[in-house]
């Protein structure tokens, strides 16, 4: 509530100031134990409900509402995001080297749509930076976004991606290897299996013969792609027995949208997010699903904004999502609120705990995944 007076002192500065200030509270939130025992016990004590925690990658986690890679870029605010009660953080996109990225200004608001377009371009310290302040240790599950310089050749960014595979993968907890976003020349490219098989096989021979073995290790794909070519990435992806999918990055797509042209013309290129963003990432969760559930972890982001996102995810076969953009919109609340919104489906379908509604899912068949299953709770004996 309070969020919704802030917002517009917020949103007087460039989105791109807006997002360091925010950045630069949750640090010091993490620094101030105290004020974040206090915020957690009043305003987002939903978000560490125990019936909503449970495994992923092997990892305890609060709840399944994770930050998509991008907010936080360097790993600079993970403290205070699992204040908020994120149920796990991806940091990143990374590169080997650090890179200032696009000119600005290059994050657009787009209100009427709850929508960004951003065209950053990986702008970050590098993976030196990165895993020097990863290795002074973190609670939650962390997962790395890692991606290639902008001035690497495509038919030489296997040597960037395995570059910072190597300098973060003990200080990891799952990394996403991002060849979907538009904002870096040619990476794109990549997701053509031709490129990528490659790519792939020489990151799992570096984590085979690493000291982490086991590393989850995880694609994130473009919402562009034609169901044609996202249906050849997901085969070689359980072909060559990736640990996951993340559906999906930003598109370049701009149909149906209520910003005006011209609005959207002094935005320019670049990725966009959010609601306009819903379905295609929805249908592709589906089709993902249908071959790859149970097979692969599958965490869906884009346009995840209120509880109906959350459960419709959850229904069509994703084992964890991600938000980024609806945090812009709707404040630090979010992941508190979706936490209650999710605790108050389950009730209501008949689920005592999150882990119980996936041990149940699990069961049904596939075609099932868009069916809202409903069990009665047992009778009181």
């Amino acid at each position: 509530m309070l969020y919704r007076w802030l917002r517009p002192v917020l949103w007087r500065l460039d989105a791109e100031a807006a997002h360091h200030l925010a950045v630069a509270a949750l640090k010091l939130l993490a620094v101030l134990p105290p004020i974040g025992w206090l915020l957690r016990r009043t305003f987002f004590q939903a978000a560490f409900d125990k019936r909503l925690a449970y495994e992923l990658f092997g990892k305890r986690v609060l709840n399944p509402i994770g930050l998509a890679a991008g907010f936080d870029k360097n790993g600079e605010a993970i403290g205070g995001l699992q204040t908020l009660g994120f149920g796990f953080v991806e940091v990143g996109t990374v590169t080997p080297l650090g890179q200032p990225g696009n000119p600005k200004p290059r994050i657009f608001r787009l209100p009427k749509d709850e929508a960004l377009i951003n065209r950053l371009g990986f702008n970050n310290g590098g993976a030196a930076a990165l895993r020097e302040r990863l290795s002074r240790g973190h609670a939650g599950l962390v997962g790395v976004n890692i991606g290639k310089n902008k001035d690497t050749p495509a038919d030489e960014a296997g040597s960037d991606y395995a570059r910072v595979f190597s300098e973060v993968a003990d200080v990891a907890d799952y990394v996403v290897v991002n060849i979907s976003s538009p904002n870096t020349p040619g990476l794109r490219r990549l997701q053509a299996t031709e490129a990528l098989r490659p790519l792939l096989a020489r990151l799992l021979a570096l984590r085979a013969e690493s000291a982490v073995p086991a590393l989850p290790l995880l694609i994130k794909v473009a919402p562009d792609l034609s169901d044609e070519d996202f249906d050849d990435v997901l085969t070689l992806a359980l072909d060559l027995g990736m640990d996951g999918l993340v559906l999906t990055n930003t598109t370049i797509a701009r149909e149906e949208l209520a910003t005006p042209r011209t609005e959207l013309a002094e935005a320019g290129q670049g990725g966009l997010s959010g609601p306009p963003l819903r379905q295609r990432s929805l249908a592709l969760l589906r089709r993902a699903a249908q071959r790859a559930r149970g097979r692969m972890v599958l965490i869906s982001v884009g346009g995840v904004a209120d509880v109906d996102d959350v459960w419709q995810r959850l229904e069509a076969g994703a084992d964890a999502i991600q938000l980024y953009t609806s945090l812009v919109y709707r404040g630090p609340g979010l992941p508190a609120a979706l936490s209650a919104g999710l605790l108050a489906r389950l009730g209501a379908a008949g689920y005592e705990s999150l882990p119980e509604y996936l041990a149940h899912r699990a069961a049904r068949p596939s075609a099932d995944a868009e069916r809202i299953s409903f069990r009665p709770r047992p009778a009181a004996s």
